[in-house]
């Protein structure tokens, strides 16, 4: 009933008082894969709207975005142009000097080795993701810098990746809304093969410069907005697809990556390269080892900084923070008594009256 009223709505508006000879097209698997249900549907829409046909879509549109990147072009929206969308500027055949992909001495017998010995491995290789990063300080603070500018002009940053590196991004942007009390739209991860991807693996889904160029023009990326890439080796086709889409708007774009060449590179199309050499993987090529700890470290830095900037922390309390269950509630009092020096009472009484929003309950308690 739910999606015939709705169809009946869209058919309505679309073709007003004119709509004999209206089709209604079906897909997807609830319809597709259940034809009872197809059928009801069908009849419940054809006897409300008489002169109308309904019918299940024979072939996913989908073939058509792979015909257009069969062509090698896409469409953009604003100019209704065909141009070229390039992949990375690495090749498959330069990955092989990639750090991510090169064997780690150190590992060499580790399919061997006893549990406590390869934790013992695990735990050395690990330090070294800390001094990467620190060795990227200034590139980390210039992009954290431009992401500032981006919130303080009502833009929004978005993270682009596939496999681990994408699910992290995905991963950070979700966690801005209850720890931040943003907008979802602020932060947004951007995943190559979709929301299924996130659980599932979707093959040739990063391969795909087109679909990461039609993820950015999809979401409306301009000139006000940053846009990180997040590819462990550096040359994700899908994550360049989008980079060249966000510059191409004017957008600030950012590269992170584990492979350090990619700084001589990246200059044209990228304005921050963030190159970390953690150096190879205890598991030869497997990056969500110490690439994916470096990703999430520096993304924990980026968003957390910058919303501090923001002014969302005050000291190092989390003033926005969403208190959606009863233990962030006791933490939304705890931040009270600390930052007002009130008695526990009269910081949840100031919260009640405030909606649970800290940031109004610590001005109102301070007499702001």
């Amino acid at each position: 009933h739910s999606l015939v009223k709705d169809a009946l709505t869209c058919a309505r508006r679309a073709f007003g008082a004119s709509n004999q000879g209206v089709e209604f097209v079906m897909t997807g698997s609830v319809l597709a894969r259940q034809p009872a249900f197809r059928q009801s549907v069908s009849v419940e829409l054809t006897g409300a709207l008489p002169g109308s046909s309904a019918r299940l879509l024979e072939r996913e549109s989908a073939y058509g975005a792979l015909a257009m990147g069969a062509e090698g072009s896409v469409v953009t929206a604003e100019a209704g142009q065909r141009h070229s969308t390039e992949g990375a500027p690495v090749t498959l055949e330069s990955l092989d000097r990639s750090p991510t992909e090169l064997r780690n001495p150190r590992s060499m017998g580790l399919g061997a080795m006893s549990v406590r010995d390869a934790l013992a491995l695990f735990w050395d290789e690990e330090p070294l993701v800390v001094s990467a990063a620190r060795a990227e300080t200034e590139s980390i603070a210039g992009f954290i810098d431009a992401v500032c500018r981006t919130f303080d002009q009502g833009g929004a940053l978005y993270y682009v990746g596939a496999g681990t590196s994408g699910r992290l991004g995905v991963l950070d942007a979700s966690e801005c809304p209850p720890t931040f009390g943003t907008d979802p739209a602020m932060v947004q991860g951007v995943m190559a093969g979709g929301a299924r991807a996130l659980q599932h693996s979707v093959e040739g889904a990063e391969d795909d410069p087109q679909a990461g160029a039609e993820s950015v023009r999809y979401r409306g990326v301009g000139a006000v907005d940053c846009v990180l890439g997040i590819a462990a080796s550096g040359r994700t086709p899908f994550v360049w697809g989008a980079l060249r889409e966000a510059k191409r708007g004017g957008a600030t774009t950012g590269l992170l990556c584990m492979n350090p060449s990619m700084g001589a590179v990246a200059g044209e199309i990228v304005d921050h390269c963030i190159a970390l050499d953690v150096g190879p993987e205890l598991l030869t090529g497997s990056t969500r080892l110490k690439s994916g700890t470096a990703t999430k470290l520096v993304l924990n830095a980026i968003t957390t900084i910058a919303m501090a900037r923001q002014g969302k922390v005050i000291e190092n309390l989390m003033v926005d923070v969403n208190p959606s269950n009863e233990k962030l509630r006791r933490r939304a009092v705890g931040i009270l008594v600390s930052l007002c020096g009130a008695r526990p009472d009269e910081a949840k009484q100031a919260l009640e009256e405030c909606g649970w929003v800290i940031s109004k309950a610590h001005r109102l308690m301070m007499g702001d």
